[in-house]
């Protein structure tokens, strides 16, 4: 038996997930109507799509501000698409005020994992091993590893959850990057970003 599918639904889903008609409309009738289920089909086909555009070059795009309301703490963010008429669109350009927002507020240093020079890490690493010094010697790696795991998450841009918890359902920015790239159907590539707060070196 098939589960019907109203244009309601199809149409509350495109709303939630940004993705097309269709695309909201198979997911629904193979999730037999679970909107939850959809919803998850969805961004693992959008975050598949996604990957495969990743080797396209992006050469066009945006420079991005955001100037806290205190005027104290701002962020400059470059972020880059495959065509100008992306560039032009506005759920593009909300996607990157979104992240200049985040970046003011959470205090990224670098961008990706790889952006981590190995010499930061190796620091880190030095540290979370002498921590560790006091538990059982074959659990020290791990909880070293443990740690530094964390503390990618906590520096790397694309790691972190976005500060509007409530806005972004708890997505990390890489997940919403991925989604972009998933509605503009264009490679987008977060390239770099400064933030200043006055004051600071």
């Amino acid at each position: 038996m098939t589960t019907s599918i109203s244009a309601g639904d199809v149409k509350s889903l495109r709303e939630r997930t940004g993705a097309g008609m269709m695309d909201c409309k198979r997911a629904l009738e193979e999730a037999g109507g679970n909107v939850d289920q959809a919803v998850e089909l969805l961004r693992v086909r959008g975050q598949a799509q996604a990957a495969k555009r990743g080797g396209r070059a992006a050469t066009e795009g945006v420079v991005q501000s955001y100037v806290h309301a205190t005027g104290k703490i701002g962020a400059v963010v470059e972020i880059n698409c495959e065509t100008d008429f992306v560039a032009r669109n506005q759920d593009f350009r909300d996607f990157a005020r979104d992240v200049a927002l985040h970046i003011a507020a959470a205090a990224p240093l670098y961008v990706s994992e790889e952006a981590v020079p190995e010499d930061a890490r190796e620091a880190e690493m030095r540290i979370f091993v002498e921590q560790a010094s006091d538990k059982p010697e074959h659990v020290r790696s791990k909880v070293a590893e443990g740690r530094m795991r964390k503390w990618l998450e906590e520096v790397v841009l694309l790691n972190q959850a976005h500060v509007n918890a409530d806005k972004h359902e708890g997505k990390t920015i890489e997940e919403l990057r991925a989604e972009t790239a998933s509605r503009t159907g264009e490679n987008v590539v977060i390239r770099r970003f400064a933030r200043f707060q006055v004051g600071e070196e």
